[in-house]
Formats: structure tokens, sequence, C-alpha cells
């Protein structure tokens, strides 16, 4: 045999034993272990599919404990900071994990029903109209190419901050015959435009031929606060206008407490709702500074209390949240809150926010009978599993009302300008 084809021979068995090492279960088993892994104080997570590797050291033994048995490979957290993983295979390092441990942080969960009022940036066009002139009809702010779903902030170089503020400047227009310099926010866009007000035939009012509104009210339910901040979190989504669809800019806004009056139940291909009104003395708990597509945020002005769980709880990571039984805290009459069993049917580990992190089933006999499961207004009821917060529910599904969507509850806490990560690093610091 000639040295070329000896040559191929062995690059031939080389390359046909790394293929069968790729299948080699122990291999496979290290390719599932993350190379970064996140713990709270005092938790433990287990490393998936790990049984034939096993943990050789760590860098220091302060900030973690190793655990092995059973197959079962996992990483506690002993103390805030970082640390490293070595692990091994047959005898030989083979795998680094980064370990960051966490501090125990605790919220209050909510449940209460509150009631929604959010004060727009500028004044929102949610429609067109025409107006009947001499000349025929026609819509002026049409026709300036103003559309449904601006933001309309200044007018003639003045800051436009509620309707009232409209009025004024249209019947001055009118009179003069002078067309208004309009600035519109449309969506990250900054548009100008020139608008001329017109009289309908038979009244004296010069009008734009739009639609507009400076406010949003509704209803939702409270998910956590800190204690300490009196940060707060609800509804788990995005608040959008009812005409235009889209998520309203908020300039401010407030939260007051609410009663449920009845209940229409869900079926499938109609979600239902919590029918309910802000309490008689609209009294004000807290301020809205910001409506994301993980709910509203704010802080609270007031203690709130749920009368079932007004303790802090320590709240879970998404990659900690398991399929199987949870619960939630709701109100479904009066301002009472109870607490319902759930089922977690999904959850997938996120690494970066996300509004869907798991699918949700209401298994509970009581609330399935009064709701028909999850209905509008549900949104933001807490999640409890083993004892931790876990996240708010956010969704239904239309054709099936028994189910929906929940949110990791580590993105409402960013968005609540509650940033985990930066205290774990103060105190380890």
């Amino acid at each position: 045999m000639s040295l070329d084809c000896l040559r191929k021979c062995i690059g031939g068995i080389l390359l046909v034993s790394l293929c069968f090492f790729g299948f080699y279960e122990p291999v496979q088993q290290l390719v599932n272990i993350p190379n970064s892994v996140k713990v709270m104080e005092g938790d433990q997570v287990a490393l998936p599919k790990a049984g034939s590797v096993t943990a050789m050291s760590s860098l220091n033994d302060k900030n973690v404990a190793l655990h092995q048995e059973k197959g079962l490979l996992s990483i506690q957290g002993k103390a805030v900071g970082k640390d490293e993983v070595v692990l091994e295979l047959a005898g030989l390092p083979v795998k680094k994990v980064n370990v960051e441990v966490l501090k125990d942080f605790k919220v209050i969960p909510g449940g209460q029903s509150i009631g929604v009022k959010l004060n727009t940036v500028g004044v929102l066009v949610v429609g067109h109209h025409l107006v009947d002139t001499d000349k025929g009809k026609v819509s002026p702010g049409e026709k300036a190419g103003i559309q449904v779903g601006d933001m309309i902030t200044e007018i003639n170089g003045k800051k436009i901050e509620q309707l009232a503020d409209v009025a004024p400047f249209v019947q001055k227009a009118g009179e003069e015959s002078k067309s208004m310099e309009v600035v519109i926010k449309r969506e990250e866009e900054i548009v100008k435009t020139s608008l001329m007000p017109l009289k309908e035939k038979g009244e004296d009012g010069y009008k734009l031929g739009l639609y507009i509104r400076d406010s949003a009210a509704g209803i939702g339910t409270m998910t956590f606060y800190d204690p300490k901040s009196q940060k707060y979190g609800a509804l788990g989504h995005v608040i959008s206008d009812m005409d235009t669809k889209k998520p309203i800019v908020v300039e401010d806004g407030e939260i007051v407490n609410s009663e449920v009056t009845s209940i229409e139940k869900g079926s499938g291909g109609k979600p239902g709702e919590k029918l309910a009104r802000f309490s008689a003395d609209r009294n004000v708990i807290g301020n809205i500074t910001r409506n994301s597509p993980f709910g509203i945020f704010g802080e609270l002005n007031q203690s709130v209390e749920n009368n079932i769980l007004d303790k802090p709880m320590r709240i879970a990571l998404s990659h900690q949240v398991k399929e199987g039984p949870a619960e939630i805290l709701t109100v479904v009459d009066g301002s009472k809150v109870e607490k319902y069993d759930v089922e977690i049917v999904s959850t997938i580990p996120q690494k970066f926010p996300a509004t869907k992190g798991m699918v949700i089933k209401v298994t509970d006999p009581e609330l399935l009978e009064k709701t028909g499961g999850i209905v509008q207004g549900m949104s933001g009821s807490p999640i409890i599993q083993d004892g931790k917060l876990i996240g708010a529910v956010t969704h239904v599904f239309v054709n099936d009302p028994t189910s929906g969507y929940g949110v990791h509850i580590e993105w409402m806490l960013s968005e609540a300008g509650i940033d985990i990560y930066k205290q774990n690093h103060e105190r380890a610091s």
C-alpha cells in the first residue's frame, strides 16, 4: 500500500470516529450544558442531562456549592457574586460554566383590581370625518396628511397637552384664514404639516375633520410592588388605543382602586370580560410613568394590600419556572382577592425580554364556573409557583378561554426600573 493510500485510510477512519464521537451520549450531554448559569442566592439549579459529567472544582467555594447524586449535577448559590465551575469527562477537564449568584430579591404580589387612566403625549388622532363646506365635503386633517394614530404635540410652536388646548388655535386660524403649523409624532418620526380649519355649512365654528382625544381609561390587575422603592408593575401587556390599536404614548397617568361588578363568561371564539367600576372615592393610589409591552409601571403613593399574601415573596427567574401546578391571584367579585389553581403547560427559559414566556391553563373548578377561564381585566394577575412569584397573566387564547399566555416576572421587574442584576453587582462590590 502506498503512503498516499495509507494517509487516506487513516483520514477516513478518523472522520468516521469523529462522527460517531458526536453521537456518544456523554458528549451530547456536554453540549446541552449551558456556558453560563444564573441562580438566586439560596436556590439550586440542575444542569440538564449531565449524568456522565462531574463537577471538578469551582473557582471560589464561597459563592457556589456543587451537588451530584443519582446522575444529577446541580449548582447551589451560596453567596452573591460570580464563580466558575469546571466540568470533567472521563477524568479530563472539558468545559467551564460561568455562574452568577444573584441577590435573593423579594416583592409583594398583587392581585387587586385597579382602574387605569392614561394621559397621552399631546392629543391622539383616532379618526377622520368630512366637513360639509360651501365648496363640498372634505377632511382638512386628512388633506394635510395627518393619519390615524398620529399624536399632535405642537400647534404654531405651542405645546399641546389636552383637548382644550386645540380649540383656540382652530378658531383663530379659521377666522384669520391662516393655516396652523402642526407638529406630529408618528411612532418614532416627527412630522410637520400645515392645516387649514374649515367652517361647516350652518355653523359658526371651524373644524379640522379629525376625531381626537387626550386620555384613555380601563381596568386591569396589579402584579407586584417593591415595598422598599414603592415601584409597581401591572397588566403584563401594553395598553393600546381602542380605535387605532396602537400603543398609547404616555405623558402621565394614575391608578385607583376598582371593584368588579360582574363577569361576562368567555366561550370558544369569544373572550370573556370583567366589568368593573372605579372606586367611589376615586382615591389615587399611584402614578403611571411607563406603558410598555410588559405592562404599566410607576410608583405607589400609599400601601396596598390583597389580604391574602401581603408579605414579601421571592421571585423566580425564567429558567426556574417549570411545567406543573401553580396559582394566580385575582378578583372576580367586588374587591376581594382570591387564589385559584392553574397549570403551567409550557415555559420557555429566556435570555432576553419577551412577552410570551409561558402558556397557562386554568384548572380551578370555581374560577372556570365563574369566568370560563381567563377574561379581559385579568391581565396582570400574579402567577405563583412553589411559593415564588414567577410572572403574570397577559393574554387569553380566543378559541380556548381556559388557556392563555404569561410573562416572566424578571422582565416586568426590569421595566419597573428594578434591576436585579445591578443590585447584585452593587452588593458584590
